[in-house]
């Protein structure tokens, strides 16, 4: 039986997102994008072992609810936030992957596995992309995650070197009952100095964009280039990463919806 991941896949579109950013993705800068108007924002990358075993820890004198394990803090969130926050996972581990998930799964609206970062910490571990080159692996995280986490399961991968396979994968990755899935539009091996690959989102959004929200990332660093991403038939949401890092504000744009003080 499937768990309830299937039920939010429908709030997943015509979203425009904050990307997962190590390092960068923390509270301050995840409020910010929302105050200029993301409508969900990922978490840094946590890998599994990290969160599992944290206390949780109601703060009440920031508001905040901290995951501390052995006087470490490893990750702080607002109750407000739990609607839009995406807490993207670093694994490589079916049962560890559920344990961690379950650990965060009253503070967020979903948990995404991380098969996207080509960085060596990710690939060393059979982490991020190196799942890409595992299906069988990732297929059991995802499964798993799936029937017992308790929580809406997706995940974030990057582009095989072949379209075919590209495609493949994705049937596969589908057919574990996520409920939406991000596509970065270059390889493992590409650099960012690489154009992106836009092209593989319409062939993914074709075959699959009525089964399931697909999210394009890459390349996509202000509002124009959202709207063109928007214009792929079949893409449902959008995200963003290396433009918010400086200035969260230009990508998202200028509206505040808080009042000023």
């Amino acid at each position: 039986m499937k768990g309830p991941s299937t039920s939010i896949g429908s709030v997943l579109r015509g979203k425009r997102m904050l990307a997962p950013m190590v390092r960068i993705g923390t509270l301050p800068m995840r409020q910010l994008a929302k105050d200029y108007s993301a409508d969900y924002v990922y978490g840094p990358e946590i890998v599994d072992k990290r969160i599992i075993g944290c206390d949780r820890i109601v703060n009440e004198l920031l508001g905040t609810v901290d995951f501390v394990k052995k006087g470490v803090l490893n990750f702080r969130c607002l109750p407000s936030e739990k609607p839009y926050l995406i807490f993207q996972l670093g694994t490589a581990d079916p049962d560890l992957a559920v344990q961690a998930a379950k650990t965060v799964a009253q503070d967020v609206a979903y948990v995404d596995v991380n098969c996207g970062c080509p960085k060596r910490f990710s690939l060393q571990g059979g982490m991020g992309a190196a799942l890409l080159y595992e299906p069988d692996k990732l297929i059991k995280i995802l499964t798993n995650l799936v029937e017992h986490a308790g929580v809406p399961i997706t995940c974030k991968i990057r582009m095989l070197e072949d379209k075919d396979a590209t495609l493949a994968l994705v049937e596969r990755i589908i057919n574990t009952g996520i409920s939406a899935l991000a596509v970065h539009c270059r390889t493992r091996d590409m650099r960012p100095t690489d154009p992106g690959k836009w092209e593989i989102w319409q062939a993914i959004a074709e075959r699959f964009g009525d089964r399931i929200p697909i999210i394009a990332n890459g390349d996509i660093f202000e509002g124009d280039d959202m709207d063109r991403a928007f214009e792929i038939p079949g893409i449902a949401s959008v995200m963003l990463a290396r433009s918010a890092d400086p200035n969260p504000v230009r990508p998202f744009g200028t509206r505040r919806p808080r009042p000023a003080l």
